[in-house]
């Protein structure tokens, strides 16, 4: 079986990359939790509010504290938030790092569209 040799890129050619910067791994998890409405309402708190209890988390809403607790549970897992024990409370805090983390990664992958529209337009336009 004879196979066609591989035809080299040239440099106006979009590179192949499915993973921009070999952060798919550590950021897929990430929006994977992002994808619960539930997950998204307490990040938002807890960037608007700052660190919380339980308690708090969940006082006028319609989530269970047992609810509210596996949900953060899953956002620790990824290290979207952080707990840590006061006295008898466990209280939540958001971290900042994993999510410039999730930011870079969208910049870089909206960088690669826009560098294909602009080759794309080329292409047109000549």
């Amino acid at each position: 079986m004879r196979t066609e040799p591989r035809r080299r890129r040239t440099a106006s050619e979009p590179r192949a990359t499915s993973d921009p910067g070999g952060k798919l791994a550590t950021v897929a998890p990430m929006f994977a939790a992002l994808g619960d409405a539930t997950r998204l309402q307490l990040l938002l708190r807890l960037r608007r509010d700052g660190a919380q209890s339980i308690k708090r988390l969940t006082f006028g809403g319609d989530v269970t504290r047992q609810a509210v607790t596996k949900h953060l549970q899953a956002l620790e897992r990824v290290r979207l938030v952080q707990s840590s024990r006061s006295g008898r409370e466990r209280h939540w805090e958001l971290q900042q790092l994993p999510l410039q983390e999730l930011h870079r990664f969208l910049d870089q992958i909206s960088g690669q569209w826009d560098e294909a529209l602009a080759r794309l337009r080329n292409l047109v336009e000549d």
